[in-house]
């Protein structure tokens, strides 16, 4: 055994041990907080994110966000300006933290002219001149600002400040109020969507109300008259079109076979343009029209006293309207007519199996006050067949880039015609021969509507040779 007392340890001073296990504590509290920190910051973007996805009023979630974004840079002013969809400044919806100190700042926001123009949040300079109006009324204070943007659209400005201090500022917090200006944005873009579907959609069912009512204003059905065969269709282009056609009595009080045998007026018309617009002009025209038929008046003087009529109204719109007006007697089969500058409709001759037109000189309705319109006759005979059109027939566009045109349509109805078909049966064909031009999946241009008057094809008894006795 060794003599030598046994070698010891050096002592570690106290001092030091108990620094190393304050340094310790330190630290884990440090994680402890951040933990906690890192935490409460999560479950703040948690709280926007369910707030975006389960409110419906827009108002309740932008309320949110100042408080939000304040929290979660830990400093103790935030203001959120968003922007409507035509770029100004949306007053209703500016919102500050902490709201009664910063109300004189959300006054000058609201009243900040140049906000107030269309495209404002377009405009560099005018967003600086904003940046620069919050920074007056707030001073001495450390802002951050950042657009709100959502499909490469500016929808709002987010500031958040410290208030008479310093804004201690790192790239978590620089994400997180990112973020948070990202959120709104989809918010602000999904109420404008909102807003603007639900405005489509009243128009839709204005628009569908306005159809029905033009649709109730067009025949339902094409009247019974002695010797001839009608048939009419009228497909708009939109919900609500500016075609017009209409058969009507001269002597409405006949009933009955006196009725059928009566003068009958048939008029096509169009009023330049589409649309709501054309429809309530159409629907004007009408009421006129129908008015003057009962003076018993030919169909010059009857277009000269409509275009006298309507001449201010349409005016006023700028528009102008085509009108082909006609009047038939069953027991004489003339029928006299007088166009104001429509397409000219097409006469099938059954004798010489050959197709013309029916016009007569005169100028648009509403085009010139002292309009002169010239009147002409015709005498139809068994088998006549008259196609009355409008021009969203002939200037309907192909597949192709071509137009149906009015040589394709004299064609068709030649074949047609030739068939020995009824006036339903060649309406039938000629718009089935027009939707295979259009194509299956391509929309009109413009309204298309025809008429078909056919007269009765006389039954011609075979001779039978009288035997000798």
């Amino acid at each position: 055994m060794s003599s030598q007392p046994p070698r010891r340890h050096p002592l570690v001073p106290l001092r030091t041990s108990q620094q190393t296990l304050s340094s310790s504590i330190a630290i884990r509290d440090l994680l402890d907080s951040l933990s906690r920190e890192q935490r409460f910051n999560q479950e703040l973007l948690v709280s926007l994110a369910f707030a975006l996805r389960t409110f419906t009023n827009l108002n309740r979630f932008i309320e949110l966000v100042p408080i939000v974004a304040s929290s979660l840079v830990g400093v103790k002013g935030s203001l959120l300006v968003p922007f409507q969809s035509d770029g100004c400044i949306w007053r209703d919806q500016l919102h500050v933290t902490p709201a009664v100190q910063y109300q004189e700042l959300l006054r000058q926001l609201a009243s900040f002219k140049a906000g107030m123009s269309v495209g404002f949040c377009t405009e560099e300079s005018q967003l600086l001149a904003m940046d620069q109006l919050v920074q007056r009324h707030i001073p001495r204070s450390s802002m951050f600002s950042t657009s709100l943007v959502s499909r490469g659209h500016q929808r709002g400005r987010l500031y958040v400040f410290e208030p008479k201090g310093s804004l201690v500022w790192s790239e978590v917090h620089r994400r997180h109020i990112q973020l948070v200006a990202d959120l709104t944005a989809v918010a602000i873009e999904n109420d404008q969507m909102l807003q603007e579907a639900r405005l489509h959609e009243r128009v839709d069912r204005q628009l569908g109300v306005g159809a029905e009512i033009q649709s109730q204003l067009l025949p339902d059905h094409c009247p019974v008259i002695e010797g001839i065969e009608l048939a009419a269709r009228c497909r708009p282009a939109f919900q609500v079109g500016g075609d017009y056609y209409d058969f009507m009595p001269t002597r409405p009080e006949l009933i009955g076979k006196r009725r059928e045998r009566g003068r009958w007026a048939f008029v096509i018309g169009d009023v330049m343009g589409k649309g709501v617009p054309a429809g309530l002009l159409m629907t004007m025209l009408r009421g006129m029209l129908r008015a003057e038929v009962l003076s018993g008046l030919p169909p010059d003087r009857i277009l000269h006293d409509l275009n006298q009529l309507a001449l201010e109204d349409l005016s006023h719109s700028h528009r102008f309207v085509t009108l082909f007006y006609s009047d038939y007697d069953p027991r004489s089969r003339r029928l006299r007519f007088a166009n104001a500058a429509h397409n000219p409709p097409l006469l099938w001759r059954a004798q010489n199996r050959f197709v013309s037109r029916l016009d007569a000189p005169g100028l648009l309705i509403g085009l010139q006050s002292e309009a002169e319109y010239g009147c002409s006759e015709i005498f139809l005979e068994p088998g006549d067949v008259i196609l009355y059109y409008t021009d969203g027939v002939s200037e309907a566009a192909g597949i192709a880039g071509d137009r149906f045109d009015e040589a394709r349509l004299i064609s068709f109805l030649e074949e047609s015609c030739r068939s020995s078909l009824d006036a339903q049966e060649i309406l039938d064909k000629l718009f089935s021969r027009l939707d295979s031009f259009v194509g299956t999946n391509h929309q009109l241009q413009d309204d298309a509507s025809m008429v078909v008057l056919k007269v009765h094809e006389e039954l011609i008894l075979p001779s039978v040779k009288q035997s000798r006795a």
